[in-house]
């Protein structure tokens, strides 16, 4: 990797630490085996590595949907799987799961999510990860979805833009975006489902700075209009409320059948609603009225690629 990239991944590191990893490291206790990868690759001359779960139901006679899932800044495959819990999932629905790593250079792994020679270099990495795990699996090419975190729900977003042809929706929880909406002139609608706490330390909802950001974040609202506008939804938006503390803003009638859904959790923090724990003196309240692997896997059922 040149000085530069290695430049931008400090400056990565400052704007990104809003991941769950840094907190959860205090409270993990796990073997070296448990938190170990499975698998790596060569990808544009760097050693990558992620954690592979097949489960135990997958026929090499039928294809199944491919589910990719990032971590955060600071995170890593195993703390992703524990955190999201789509291991479970995968074995109910019988589809493979793949937690990419990201770039570890002089600081933590990140995904990058910002113009520069990184980006790139993340970009192609999923999609040799993509290329290899299709030739060791018969994997459904029109069923391959990207999710993510904080840091990697700004890689789902990248990907929605860089490999549209390749990933046929993206999920993202408690995103932390660093792009601006001019920087992504793919056409292709790509489906979106989201979900982001009111109370976010890290990661604004109504957007600005917060202490790991020296730019300010957009708004989350904002935000999905604006995607809704990329892929020519209808503009009103459905709203209506799913649980007590968790309201959804669905984006209809859009190009090719896709549709922009925004989970909004009412004094929900930088967590993965649903998910794993984490503590929430760091990084706020986690909601258990839903299941945010549950409700994107459905999204992800209903949206496959349209060739």
């Amino acid at each position: 990797m040149d000085g530069s990239v290695n430049r931008r991944s400090k400056t990565a590191v400052v704007i990104l630490l809003a991941l769950p990893a840094l907190f959860a490291l205090f409270d993990a206790v796990s073997s070296f085996s448990s938190n170990r990868n499975n698998g790596s690759l060569i990808s544009s001359g760097l050693k990558r590595q992620y954690f592979l779960y097949v489960p135990k139901s997958y026929d090499r006679a039928k294809a199944s949907p491919l589910v990719i899932s990032m971590h955060g800044a600071a995170g890593w495959p195993a703390q992703q799987r524990e955190l999201s819990e789509w291991n479970r999932l995968a074995d109910s629905e019988g589809f493979l799961v793949v937690y990419p790593a990201g770039i570890e250079g002089t600081g933590p792994r990140i995904w990058h999510v910002e113009r520069g020679g990184g980006l790139g270099i993340d970009v192609r990495f999923i999609a040799d990860l993509i290329d290899k795990v299709a030739t060791e699996y018969n994997i459904d090419r029109t069923r391959i979805y990207a999710n993510g975190i904080s840091n990697g729900g700004g890689m789902s977003f990248v990907l929605s833009c860089r490999l549209s042809d390749r990933i046929a929706a993206v999920g993202l929880v408690a995103a932390a975006q660093t792009l601006p909406w001019s920087w992504c002139t793919d056409p292709r609608p790509v489906p979106m489902i989201a979900f982001h706490g009111t109370a976010d330390p890290q990661v604004p909802y109504r957007g600005g700075v917060s202490w790991v950001a020296p730019k300010p974040f957009p708004d989350i609202s904002v935000w999905t209009a604006k995607w809704a506008r990329r892929i020519r939804c209808q503009p009103k938006a459905i709203e209506s409320r799913v649980a007590p503390d968790v309201m959804r803003l669905e984006y209809t009638h859009c190009a090719d059948d896709a549709a922009v859904i925004l989970y909004t959790i009412e004094d929900g923090g930088h967590t993965w609603p649903g998910g794993g724990p984490l503590p929430e003196w760091g990084l706020g309240r986690t909601t258990h009225s839903i299941d945010a692997s549950a409700v994107m896997w459905a999204f992800f059922r209903a949206h496959p690629l349209r060739r």
